[in-house]
């Protein structure tokens, strides 16, 4: 008998899944005797730090919550904010006849019901009911068609958290020790670091070298039109026979590769000199036919890259609008490894190719996908829209975002099921001979397509801006081997080979997935992890590292090769699918990695032991690190860029020799931009301390410095100044003006900014109006009241009968008027509203008058772009509004009791808290814990 039918009886169920909008979709599919309500993610994790660990744990399972002594058994707590939900659903369980585990078909949703089985320990029958589509048939299938619980996937789950557990908390306090307090480190995240870091060595490792060619521009002698142009446009090929040198000729270096003809700028404007009167004939005509196939449906990775590309959505933002789609049924699991299509899904894409492009459009045969990515387990299908009948997006009352997504995802699963694109691609040839006996050859390509296929409905996108699309044309002239053809131009044509480009996260998506490091659903996190420590930051859509990344990657590879080892990262993947797949055991594999050889590791499977061995002793043996040469980094000419515990700096010369110089780098400096020219910049420019005089009234010195906050002034107390007690004296202190700088502020100038606030006098009623510079800006202040002054130099300017004017006028109420947009960005492709730069009270922020997002500390008002400010505005609708911290409403003491029952309750409480005071005082205070992934 199937559980619905059961439920028909009079029984009533409760299904857990994870969030509260996937709850409230389900929960409108189920009958009533149906109880939907959401864990809220995980209930149950590892401990976050000492203080979460029972009493009864000590020493080294405390730190790490695993007991690598015992089978690595973890030590699982239920998550603070998360107690009084798990009360909840225990509440509610208690009510039911029988409990549904709804959370998602991977392997983190699998554990997640396994933690939600062991909290709640119920006993009532209990079933796994799976799904990766919420609509009303996937949703009561999954009622009456649910499994067990599928202990391998938990078991893979497991040893991942503690594998992640062991490297994060191992290696990050030597991080700690040795670069910088709260750095994390983290199996993936590291390694996915490393990979950024590495193309930034190569750019600045990079030579670039400058080529010229030719371009010309030749004339049929017929009138021209679109099927069949007057002229072509071909760049030179070959000279005397000889190959042209192009960028791709070029090595890292700046030198050529192979035996080509390098032309300089002189050899090129003298062979286009020497073309000018030439008569040129076409040499070949070679035409093949064209054709490209559809792309596959969409996969985690390849709709966060082209959610990149088209977009501009970064890959947490995809992640977060895809969710929002699939909880409220509009797509199915986002979280896939898998490009193949249900049936229902590919006849629903069949009849929409039908109907909205004709039966020409449609291949005779459905089309079949085979998965790409290996051990792909996430479950399911592709990513498409949910249901036997996909809603068009003009059917869904989607907005922003979410329809632009949407509408992504249906366009390339319809056009997964269409015809080929078909054309011809033809390169002709044209030679001529100069003036000085030279053989010069040119070349020209061109693609016609003459039937669009499934590009009728979608093209995908390119990393390189500059890349050709798919559906581009080239139309040639119609030329045949022989015929004459007139030179209208030929021009000389300067290049210079570019470094590799940056990585955006699209790019690193593809280049992590390639490399088969960790698992695709967790690359929007990872990215995320490594902006979030300052490891990299975004300059436009180009993740760039920061040179603290250099120290930590520096120290990772000398001193942990094998822990960011590509091919290392890989293998462990392999190991742990192979564990899931029950190929392999957890405990002796976890043993050989933490341990290294020894003991029973040989037990953990075939092939296992290679690779592995010893992360325990690596972290303990920390003597050979020298923490100074790992965090410097020669620049050239005796200049040294190191990473301080405060930020990275330029020194030249020894501490306290003769000679020395140091000056600060700025955070958000692009490494292959330190020159030794950009380091002599900084040590020209002011920095340290300033002396100015001294004070004639105090005698103290008084000096300008330059804070984290900015420039300001201050006074130096004599020594034996009492700066603690009642009788502490406080250093003068004031911000510079923006109108002044370091190097041209006086003493005048200082003593007048430590003069503040400034008595203006008093109004009618002996009211004291006081001007004042505070952090938004020059004020006037009376009692309660203030005042914005339009400018600094009012601070000493403004008289009384000035400062009463401003009081007689009626206080502005709300806003003031706005100020001018610091930059125009254009119009935002969502809200199709024009986007511009301010600054607000908080600083720069980009806004299309619905949807403002502050500028992060690596973006410039100067060189933002418009591609930038949109992601910006783009992650910050897919966040949705800020949640508001609801006030704890005040508990009215209940009436009428006898007064010494209130007087005993109230003695017992207080003694209860004096204790669990005294146990959280014994308790030392835990350090931030590392990132894991």
């Amino acid at each position: 008998m199937s559980p619905t039918s059961e439920t028909a009886q009079g029984g009533r169920r409760l299904v857990i899944v994870e969030s509260p909008a996937k709850a409230k979709t389900i929960k409108g599919y189920l009958g009533p005797g149906y109880v939907v309500e959401a864990s809220v993610g995980h209930i149950r994790d590892l401990p976050n730090g000492a203080a979460e660990v029972p009493d009864k744990y000590t020493g080294e399972v405390r730190r790490l919550g695993v007991d690598v002594e015992h089978d690595f058994q973890p030590i699982y707590v239920v998550n603070a904010d998360k107690k009084a939900q798990v009360k909840k659903l225990k509440e509610l369980l208690a009510e039911s006849d029988e409990l549904f585990l709804a959370t998602d078909e991977d392997r983190e949703g699998e554990a997640i019901a396994w933690h939600l089985q062991e909290v709640l320990k119920p006993k009532v029958p209990v079933h796994r009911m799976v799904f990766h589509e919420i609509t009303k048939d996937a949703i009561r299938e999954a009622v009456a068609n649910p499994r067990e619980l599928n202990q391998r996937m938990v078991d893979a789950q497991e040893t991942r958290r503690i594998l992640d557990r062991l490297y994060g908390y191992e290696v990050s306090p030597v991080l700690w020790k040795k670069v910088m307090p709260k750095l994390s480190a983290g199996r993936v995240q590291s390694v996915a670091t490393r990979l950024v870091v590495e193309r930034e060595r190569e750019r600045i490792a990079f030579r670039s070298a400058e080529y010229w060619d030719l371009t010309g521009t030749f004339a049929t002698g017929r009138a021209g039109d679109p099927s069949d142009p007057s002229t072509l446009v071909a760049r030179l090929n070959t000279v005397d026979g000889r190959r042209i040198a192009q960028g791709r000729d070029f090595g890292a270096n700046g030198q050529l590769k192979s035996d080509v003809l390098h032309l300089d700028e002189a050899n090129a404007r003298a062979l286009a000199a020497a073309l000018a009167d030439s008569s040129f004939a076409v040499r070949s005509v070679e035409s093949k036919p064209y054709r490209r196939s559809p792309y596959a449906p969409f996969r985690t990775t390849t709709l966060q890259q082209e959610a990149s590309r088209k977009l501009g959505l970064g890959a947490k933002a995809c992640m977060q609008v895809a969710q929002k789609l699939y909880e409220n049924g509009f797509i199915t699991y986002m979280r896939t490894d898998s490009t193949t299509l249900s049936d229902t899904a590919v006849a629903a894409a069949r009849a929409q190719v039908t109907q909205l492009y004709g039966a020409d459009y449609l291949p005779e045969k459905a089309r079949v996908y085979a998965g790409k990515v290996k051990n792909a387990q996430e479950a399911h299908e592709a990513i498409r829209p949910s249901g036997d009948r996909f809603r068009t997006p003009a059917e869904t009352g989607l907005t922003g975002d979410q329809f632009r997504l949407y509408e992504l995802i249906w366009k390339r699963t319809v056009a997964s099921q269409m015809k080929d694109a078909t054309g011809n691609s033809v390169t002709v040839r044209i030679g001529g001979a100069a003036s000085d006996g030279r053989d010069a050859e040119f070349s020209a390509s061109g693609k016609t397509i003459t039937f669009h296929g499934f590009m009728k409905a979608y093209v995908e996108g390119a990393d390189d801006p500059n890349a050709e699309l798919d559906d581009r044309e080239r139309r040639l002239p119609q030329v045949a081997e022989g015929d004459a053809l007139a030179a209208d131009e030929i021009t000389a044509d300067g290049h210079a080979t570019k470094p590799p480009a940056r990585y955006t996260e699209a790019s690193l998506v593809k280049e992590l997935e390639e490399r088969e490091i960790g698992r695709p659903s967790t690359y929007a996190s990872i990215i995320g992890t490594i902006l979030d420590r300052g490891y990299v930051f975004k300059k436009g859509t180009a993740l760039v590292p920061s040179f603290l990344s250099f120290a930590v990657v520096n120290l990772l590879e000398k001193h942990f090769g094998r822990l960011v080892d590509y091919d290392f990262t890989a293998k462990m993947e392999d190991d742990l699918d192979r564990i899931a797949r029950g190929e392999a055991q957890a405990v002796p594999w976890l043993k050989r990695f933490y341990f290294g050889p020894e003991g029973d590791a040989a037990q953990a499977g075939p092939t296992d032991g290679d690779h592995l061995g010893g992360l325990k002793e690596l972290v303990t043996d920390l003597g050979a690190i020298d923490a100074r040469e790992i965090s410097s980094f020669p620049v050239g000419e005796g200049i040294v860029l190191r990473v301080g515990r405060y930020g990275p700096y330029v020194e030249r010369g020894e501490k306290d020799a003769e000679g020395h110089q140091r000056a600060d780098v700025p955070d958000d400096l692009a490494p292959d931009e330190l020159t030794v020219a950009y380091a002599e910049e900084l040590f020209a420019k002011p920095s340290g301390e300033f002396q100015l005089g001294k004070d004639p009234v105090s005698g103290n010195e008084i000096v300008a410095k330059d804070g984290r906050y900015g420039p300001y002034v201050t006074e130096i107390l004599p020594e034996g100044t009492p700066k603690t007690g009642k009788n502490a004296v406080k250093a003068r202190t004031a911000s510079l003006f923006k109108s002044m700088s370091l190097d041209t502020v006086t003493l005048d100038d200082a003593l007048k900014l430590m003069s503040l606030p400034r008595v203006v006098g008093t109004d009618a009623e002996g009211v004291e109006i006081t001007a004042q510079n505070g952090r938004y800006g020059p004020y006037l202040k009376k009692g309660t009241d203030s005042r914005s002054l339009e400018t600094e130099d009012q601070l000493f300017t403004i008289t009384l009968d000035e400062a009463l004017a401003i009081y007689a006028q009626p206080k502005q109420r709300g806003r003031a008027a706005a100020k001018p947009p610091l930059k125009e960005l254009g119009t935002d492709p969502v809200s199709e509203r024009p986007v511009v730069v301010k600054d607000g009270r908080f600083g720069p922020y980009v806004t299309d008058g619905e949807t403002n997002a502050t500028l992060r500390r690596d973006d410039d008002v100067e060189t933002i772009t418009p591609e930038r400010g949109y992601e910006l505005l783009a992650e910050k609708r897919a966040k949705g509004p800020a949640k508001k911290t609801a006030k704890k409403a005040v508990k009215k003491a209940p009436a009428k009791k006898a007064t010494a029952t209130k007087t005993a309750a109230a003695k017992k409480t207080a003694a209860k808290k004096t204790t669990t005071a005294k146990k959280t005082a014994a308790k030392k205070p835990a350090a931030t814990p590392p990132t894991e992934a």
